[in-house]
């Protein structure tokens, strides 16, 4: 037997040396630390992206509605539009004279100076309810059981009203709101239709379902 062959068998074998143990023992220690540490950092980061998500609230108020008047005219109605909060949103246009009647003595309102605060944002607590005068935007549902009224814009006898001067009509129970979407009194509807938030993005645009502060 040579001596390189004797040398070989008193040799320690390596999964005996401990040295060779130690050494595995330290790459299991490391490799469960990081199987560890990753599995922690995934519980860790699962209130974290749920911190981003929107919460249940953020998705009731639904997103705000991007609307291109610009080829709206004085007297016609755009809507209803792509519904904001699952609601229908009336967009409508006046004229000079239509903004004139409604600055006019309001007795035959039962809200004409919407007191109700609830009813529209600050900006909108005049007598057209908007931020401008020539440009209504409502919500389109009767403020009595939620129907979508009809909008009557010009100035003519109507079935529900030998006098009518504009604006909106319900068919299920007779409420009448006038182009400020105020409701006439005596009505089933016990308030003016809901004017949403909104701002102006541009001359053309207009963005409904948040305020220009918020925005």
């Amino acid at each position: 037997m040579s001596s390189t062959q004797s040398a070989d068998a008193g040799a320690i074998p390596e999964s005996l040396d401990p040295e060779a143990v130690n050494k595995e023992r330290r790459y299991f220690l490391i490799g469960a630390s990081l199987v560890t540490g990753a599995i922690g950092a995934g519980f860790a980061a699962v209130p974290f992206v749920r911190s981003w998500a929107p919460s249940a609230k953020a998705r009731a108020a639904g997103a705000p509605v991007t609307v291109d008047i610009s080829k709206l005219r004085p007297g016609e109605m755009l809507g209803p539009t792509p519904a904001w909060r699952g609601k229908p949103v009336f967009v409508v246009s006046r004229d000079e004279a239509a903004v004139a009647r409604l600055q006019q003595n309001g007795d035959s309102l039962a809200d004409p100076l919407s007191e109700n605060t609830e009813m529209q944002p600050d900006y909108a607590q005049n007598s057209w309810r908007a931020r401008r005068p020539e440009l209504g935007i409502y919500l389109g549902l009767c403020t009595h059981l939620g129907c979508s009224p009809k909008y009557h814009g010009e100035i003519k006898p109507e079935p529900f009203d030998p006098n009518w001067q504009g604006g909106f009509f319900c068919p299920c129970h007779g409420s009448r709101f006038d182009l400020a979407g105020r409701v006439a009194s005596g009505l089933p509807a016990p308030d003016n239709l809901e004017v949403p938030p909104h701002y102006y993005a541009s001359d053309t645009i207009v963005v409904i379902g948040l305020d220009e502060e918020a925005a």
